[in-house]
């Protein structure tokens, strides 16, 4: 009895966004990807699906409510299906992985056979891990059509082996956008890829990748910040972002009981515009929540409240905040 398995790559998530390397780091969606996660329910309106499986990761759960909710189905959490663990590289911006080892960046885009970081999974591990998983559900859905929610990573590993491919040849494929649909097959042991990477149901505004540049090259590289430790101490931090070896801006952080407070974010003029002042909110988030706080605070001019309103951010009394809870949102309309 043939299996139908639909493999979703999550939407939009804050390492996407944040050009962060978030593996196993639990990382939640963001507002765009709450935006691309409406086109997917519409993509998947009329299609019969008896389970929905998924990485137990927040931004692969909050994917896959997309397709569970409208159904009345549960949620079936299976940690077999995570993204490649990524060791001392977690929370890394990639800009800094860049500068720190160029070689083995490139490795993990082009040469995954080869890549190997402290404290990580390699991405055989990662193949023979998620392909347990796709068996699995095969055999608890015979005959069934079921849809699954997974990772960057791991699908682009998954689906060149089941194509074929060694892990040597997989590094020299391309990789599907946030929220891109693949179909398997299954027959007993045998998994055939009917299609792959397909995100036709994104409209080109809403796409991850239409607003990106790195998944254009075959080693993936992309001019990226890193940040630079000036003061941290019980009240706050401040860095400089650079990049390459130059001062690229500002970022200083007050720690409040619940919340952190931006109190500055400076980018150098000749840089906005490029897409580098969101890695500097990404700093931000990421030291928040290292803190345990809930929120990011800051006090918005006016002419920036509509830049700071598209990451999340809303009025908040004088200021605005971005809520930092781990919770599965309600799905807009499209």
């Amino acid at each position: 009895m043939t299996t139908k398995i639909f493999l979703v790559r999550h939407a939009e998530a804050e390492g996407n966004l944040f050009r962060v390397a978030h593996g196993q780091y639990d990382s939640v969606i963001t507002p765009q990807g709450y935006v691309q996660l409406a086109w997917l329910r519409r993509r998947f309106q009329g299609q019969r699906l008896d389970a929905v499986y998924g990485s137990d990761l927040t931004r692969a759960h909050t994917t896959a409510s997309a397709l569970y909710v409208p159904r009345g189905l549960a949620f079936r959490p299976m940690p077999l299906l995570r993204e490649i663990r990524l060791g001392v590289w977690e929370q890394m911006t990639w800009g800094e992985i860049q500068r720190m080892d160029k070689r083995m960046y490139v490795d993990f885009n082009m040469r995954p056979h080869l890549w190997h970081v402290e404290g990580a999974e390699t991405f055989a591990q990662v193949r023979d891990r998620v392909l347990t998983g796709i068996r699995q559900i095969a055999a608890e859905n015979p005959g069934g059509t079921v849809a699954a929610a997974s990772h960057g990573a791991a699908l682009r590993t998954l689906l060149g082996t089941l194509e074929g491919m060694s892990l040597e040849e997989i590094g020299q494929t391309g990789h599907g956008d946030n929220t891109a649909v693949s179909l398997l097959e299954a027959d007993g042991d045998n998994i055939r890829v009917v299609f792959r990477d397909d995100a036709s149901h994104l409209p080109a505004g809403i796409s991850t990748f239409r607003r990106q540049s790195w998944h254009k090259d075959d080693a993936a590289t992309e001019p990226g910040l890193w940040f630079r430790t000036v003061r941290e101490d019980e009240t706050g931090k401040s860095a400089e972002a650079l990049l390459d070896e130059d001062v690229a801006g500002r970022l200083s952080m007050e720690t409040g009981p619940d919340a952190l407070r931006i109190t500055e974010y400076e980018l150098v003029p000749g840089l906005r515009g490029q897409r580098y002042g969101v890695q500097l909110l990404g700093q931000a988030v990421q030291y928040a929540r290292a803190k345990g706080r809930v929120a990011v605070v800051l006090a918005c001019p006016e002419t920036l409240c509509g830049y700071f309103a598209k990451y999340g951010f809303v009025p908040s009394g004088q200021d605005m905040a971005m809520d930092l809870r781990r919770v599965i949102r309600e799905i807009p309309e499209v």
